[in-house]
């Protein structure tokens, strides 16, 4: 059995789910899984259908035997091959919990994905990341140098045919013009819970206000700043005899978990774009 995976939205009406299967019966499929949502705001309705064939066919060919109903219904629809595993490329700076946490989940096969590299604006990371083998692409900035470095940043996402970039903890902000190129393929991790506090120290910021909740939000990366569809949350509950430095501590962790969950996500094609919000299929 040959399995993949469909995604869809469209303007909720009658007839959409009969319309899919019965299309799916027509091509001897099998549905594996199936989850369905209708927004009654936004009145539509989005579907991911995990379906196996007795025979291969590429994702280009199902697309276009599906155009038929994709059509009829106005629907924006994906077919994606299950057994592919998404092309990553890591970016990061000099926090490399984030980093660390998804190599090890990548080397322990918890990520069925293919990471091709890691780029970094500084050489921080570069032993850890040939301990495990993979290439490592230090891209210093200054201000002078960062439009032509994210050039090179981009040059090398065609090159490696990157389905993924995902910031870990990158500290560079990315132009409109890359997040335009990137758009809905570039994740980025925040370190709060969304909206909290922006800039520099951000848990000092949050000791100095006696905070008794932190957490990390894992979004899409838009030319809006920290402003993208939210993919993934979680939050820890602290208290007044916290430092600063457990406080790092203990996000760190939160950062690294939520941003992991993301990627799996976003990798298992569970994410429905909705507006400026996301529908997560778990």
């Amino acid at each position: 059995m040959h399995d993949y995976i469909l995604t869809l939205s469209c303007p909720d009406r009658t007839g959409i789910v009969h319309a899919v299967t019965g299309w799916l019966l027509k091509q001897q499929g099998n549905i594996l899984e199936a989850q369905q949502y209708g927004d009654p705001e936004t009145e539509h309705f989005f579907l991911r259908i995990h379906f196996g064939l007795p025979t291969a066919a590429t994702p280009a060919d199902l697309r276009e035997r599906f155009d038929i109903v994709a059509r009829a219904f106005n629907m924006q629809a994906q077919i994606h091959d299950a057994q592919k595993p998404a092309r990553l490329l890591l970016l990061a700076s000099k926090q490399g919990h984030c980093l660390n946490d998804l190599l090890f989940r990548w080397r322990a096969k918890q990520l069925a994905v293919d990471i091709v590299g890691v780029v970094s604006n500084h050489d921080t990371h570069q032993d850890m990341v040939k301990s495990y083998g993979l290439p490592y692409y230090h891209y210093p900035v200054t201000a002078t140098t960062k439009t032509a470095q994210e050039q090179k940043v981009l040059q090398l996402v065609d090159e490696l045919q990157v389905d993924l970039v995902v910031l870990a903890r990158y500290m560079q902000i990315l132009s409109p013009h890359a997040c335009e190129v990137l758009n809905g393929r570039a994740i980025n991790i925040h370190h709060s819970f969304l909206p909290s506090f922006k800039g520099a120290r951000p848990y000092h910021q949050a000791h100095a206000r006696g905070v008794k909740i932190i957490g990390a939000t894992a979004h899409y990366v838009t030319a809006d700043l920290d402003e993208g569809p939210i993919i993934e949350q979680d939050v820890a509950h602290v208290d007044h005899a916290m430092t600063p430095a457990a406080l790092i501590r203990i996000g760190s962790d939160i950062e690294s978990r939520v941003l992991a969950r993301a990627v799996r996500l976003h990798v298992e094609h569970r994410i429905l774009l909705n507006g400026h919000r996301t529908v997560v299929f778990r």
